[in-house]
């Protein structure tokens, strides 16, 4: 029996990097904002570089952190942290392309011809889920298999980012203890009222750490990984109803009619994406 011709698949790009400059111009502006503040109020930036209120802040902060985190769930954040600035995540039209290939080659020979080019896949959500196709698996098995590992990846980048969540809120209180603990070195030399004030200005550095680093980075990283795990699992529901489409034999038009839906749902109300899915499944069933 000859070979059947392997169709190339336009490839995925999940690995390919790109800077996030919304986030680096994000933390640019607000330090460029905080600091030309400062200046113009006749300040200058020695004012508030105070290695020791940062010592208390961000050291306190992280061992507070380290208190409430499970040392691998830890681990797992400081190492999504890159994430926040580099954006990894496939383009939802990449990966209709790419099931649509493999839609058209199941169609004319059959889905057992894709097992090859299933191997080749870069995106192991869905490899998976096409090797699991090829082998027979049966469809509601398939999708449960693959559904629960999406749910199990969610999760997990929620606890990566209650860690930053949870540095954003110590980071504030332990600026205040910096505080405190410069007060009490001030009251020692009251006797010196030149040295009481200026005192008073270096202890209240803590408290700008702490309430900066909160609102500034710990907070808005944990809203970034957050945004980037419910892109993710689009993406991976857009491949798992691709899949489930090439199991069932659909039209490549019509799949790619349906999973369309998904690259345009970062505009389109939950609802709506909810109400056309059901109206796309009433006309399949007619069909």
């Amino acid at each position: 029996m000859a070979e059947l011709p392997k169709v190339r698949p336009v490839a995925l790009k999940p690995i390919v990097s790109k800077p996030d400059f919304a986030t680096i111009g994000g933390l640019v502006i607000a330090l460029a904002g905080m600091l030309g503040g400062l200046l113009l109020e006749g300040g200058k930036i020695r004012d508030v570089a105070q290695i020791t209120a940062a010592l208390i802040v961000f050291g306190g902060t992280f061992g507070a952190v380290m208190v409430t985190s499970p040392f691998p769930v830890l681990m797992r954040a400081i190492r999504k942290l890159q994430l926040v600035f580099v954006d990894r995540a496939p383009q939802p039209q990449d990966a209709i392309n790419e099931i649509i290939s493999f839609a058209s080659k199941a169609r004319k020979h059959g889905i057992v011809s894709l097992e090859q080019d299933a191997d080749n896949v870069p995106d192991e959500f869905l490899r998976k889920a096409l090797n699991l196709a090829v082998d027979g698996t049966d469809l509601n098995e398939l999708r449960k298999m693959m559904e629960l590992e999406a749910v199990v990846e969610e999760h997990r980048a929620e606890e990566e980012a209650k860690v930053f969540d949870s540095a954003g809120g110590y980071a504030p209180t332990i600026g205040i203890i910096g505080a405190v603990l410069g007060l009490i070195q001030v009251m020692k030399h009251l006797e010196n009222i030149d040295e009481v004030g200026r005192g008073i200005a270096v202890a209240f550095v803590a408290t700008v750490y702490g309430v900066a680093s909160a609102n500034l980075f710990f907070l808005p990283v944990a809203s970034k990984l957050r945004a980037r795990a419910h892109r993710a699992t689009q993406i991976k529901e857009l491949m798992l109803e691709g899949v489930v489409a090439i199991v069932e034999g659909l039209n490549p038009k019509l799949i790619r009619t349906k999973l369309e839906a998904y690259a345009r749902e970062a505009t389109v109300a939950p609802a709506k994406t909810a109400a056309a899915a059901s109206s796309l499944a009433a006309v399949e069933a007619e069909t």
